[in-house]
């Protein structure tokens, strides 16, 4: 018998934290952005930086939403990222989070391409902008598709008139984490 309590124990927890962060999340886009930041960070210790990777991207995901400094928010979709990554791997492949995170992928990678602009990394932005629309093929044709979609296709020409040479800057070495461009931005 404590073996099942123990056993849904377990499996109701990943769902009570999820549910947790999306009471955040409303909180946020409610317009409380500090509480927000203040119970997002309470979360993170409380997971930690070796919890769940489908908590801790989904929770570094929207952590980087309320940050003030454009550093910051870059750091935490890095995290994010980092966190989506872990579940590529082959150890984690039967994760069931997995899925879920390859439709976070198109997200994850313009949230970073606009962290760069924001930057004045432009070349970086290139790199994730590029990544977001090769991942953007797992989008569903449903309302949040339609907006990554759309949010790529505003990020592309706000850079194609940045760099009107040839629209997006071609990639650098990609060695930092996250695949970012390692340096200052480069004009042609």
């Amino acid at each position: 018998m404590e073996d099942t309590v123990a056993k849904r124990q377990e499996q109701e927890a990943p769902d009570a934290l999820m549910t947790r962060i999306g009471q955040v999340v409303m909180l946020h886009h409610g317009g409380d952005r500090e509480e927000a930041r203040d119970r997002f960070l309470r979360l993170w210790a409380e997971i930690g930086e070796d919890g769940d990777p489908v908590h801790r991207c989904t929770l570094a995901h929207y952590l980087a939403d309320t940050q003030n400094d454009p550093a910051d928010e870059l750091a935490w979709d890095l995290r994010a990222l980092s966190a989506a990554e872990e579940l590529k791997d082959e150890r984690l492949a039967g994760h069931e989070g997995a899925l879920a995170m390859r439709a976070l992928y198109p997200s994850l990678h313009l949230n970073l391409a606009t962290d760069y602009v924001k930057l004045g990394r432009s070349e970086a932005a290139g790199v994730h902008l590029r990544r977001a629309r090769g991942a953007a093929g797992v989008l569903g044709d449903d309302g949040y598709g339609d907006g990554i979609r759309a949010a790529i296709g505003r990020l592309e020409r706000r850079l194609a008139e940045e760099w009107p040479g040839g629209g997006v800057p071609e990639a650098g070495p990609t060695e930092g984490p996250g695949g970012e461009t390692l340096g200052p931005p480069r004009r042609p």
